[in-house]
């Protein structure tokens, strides 16, 4: 309190301090530490935002962690040596595995009494060597099939349909998006619709039909189908392409070009990062169909994909309790995809905030 002029003047600050207790006091101050204002305690703009980035960056590094260390233990595990005799030891390791095996193929013995080393990458060479190959343990394997046959499988499973069927996907989209037919909405409309249709509700029938079509137990069963395209696909290159301007394809329909040519002179180049984006997800799931292989293709085909022939590989080995290799499996059927989206990851990200565009 000051006096002036036999005024009496008070100071807000010791006005409001005596409306709160102490506790309500202190609480205040640190709920004003965190950015929250109150009449007695006033918190920095600045503070505030601090807070609420820290906060904000706590949680997303967290979300980071779930996320990338299954990855980093898959990868872990892949060195774990379980190829000794050992029963429930070898399980153990692999079930004890934090950030590394504690009996890891870089540490491991072969033989005792030579000090022969595993060698570092002993589970990668065990599965390429011998794990899908037939065997008198390994007896669910065909003679002379092999990693690199499944692997070849792959490659054939997932370039093929994709390249075509991506093709296809786009100059459907290209009839819905530019093309001004009679019907054309409704028959978009439709073919959304059957989306929402569940696949494993259709199974049946689909199995049916391969069979009397003769696809089953061999490589059209895999590729055919996928040679049509897919709705999706077309939604999100036709989304795409409403964003590309209408004044180009009429001023090549007026130099006298067809619509075939327009879409492979103009279109295919002017999409291609929508297209390419598109053939990155198609491949994805492509190379990682284990339903497709396993209803269509029995086992002890030639025609297995990779990720069914692994799990044949798992039968194998669990009885064992060898599961290294069975996890190096797991790492190299996962590399090429993760190569692929970190290289590509701008192209896809990018391409899917294109279709958000409006005709």
């Amino acid at each position: 309190m000051e006096e002036k002029n036999n005024v009496v003047l008070s100071d807000p600050f010791e006005e409001e301090v005596k409306q709160y207790s102490s506790f309500r006091y202190a609480v205040g101050a640190v709920l004003a530490f965190f950015g929250f204002s109150s009449k007695t305690h006033r918190a920095s703009k600045k503070r505030a935002k601090l807070v609420a980035d820290i906060v904000t960056y706590i949680v997303l590094l967290f979300g980071a962690f779930i996320m990338v260390y299954p990855f980093w233990w898959m990868l872990a595990g892949s060195f774990a040596y379980t190829s000794a005799p050992n029963g429930n030891e070898n399980l153990k390791v692999i079930s004890e595995t934090i950030w590394w095996p504690d009996i890891s193929t870089f540490n491991a013995v072969l033989n005792e009494s030579s000090g022969q080393k595993a060698g570092a990458f002993f589970n990668y060479v065990e599965l390429f060597t011998h794990g899908f190959v037939f065997s008198s343990r390994n007896s669910l394997f065909q003679e002379g099939f092999s990693y690199w046959r499944a692997l070849l499988n792959n490659l054939i499973y997932s370039i093929v349909p994709v390249v075509v069927g991506v093709i296809t996907s786009a100059s459907a989209a290209f009839s819905f998006a530019k093309i001004q037919w009679i019907g054309r909405n409704q028959v978009f409309f439709f073919l959304l619709a059957a989306i929402m249709v569940p696949g494993p509700s259709i199974t049946t029938a689909q199995y049916a039909l391969y069979y009397e079509m003769g696809f089953l137990d061999n490589w059209l069963v895999m590729v055919i189908p996928g040679l049509f395209g897919s709705i999706m696909t077309a939604f999100f290159i036709r989304q795409f392409l409403f964003g590309l301007p209408t004044s180009i394809i009429e001023a090549a329909k007026i130099d006298g070009a067809g619509y075939f040519r327009i879409f492979c002179g103009f279109i295919l180049p002017l999409a291609m990062p929508a297209i390419m984006a598109q053939g990155l997800l198609s491949f994805m799931g492509c190379w990682n169909n284990y339903m497709g292989s396993y209803l269509f293709i029995k086992e002890k085909s030639m025609w297995v994909n990779l990720p069914h022939a692994m799990t044949m590989m798992e039968q194998v080995y669990r009885g064992q309790s060898d599961y290294g290799p069975v996890i190096a499996a797991s790492v190299v059927c996962v590399l090429p995809v993760l190569i692929l989206f970190a290289c590509f990851q701008k192209l896809i990200i990018g391409s899917l905030m294109l279709t958000g565009s409006k005709e």
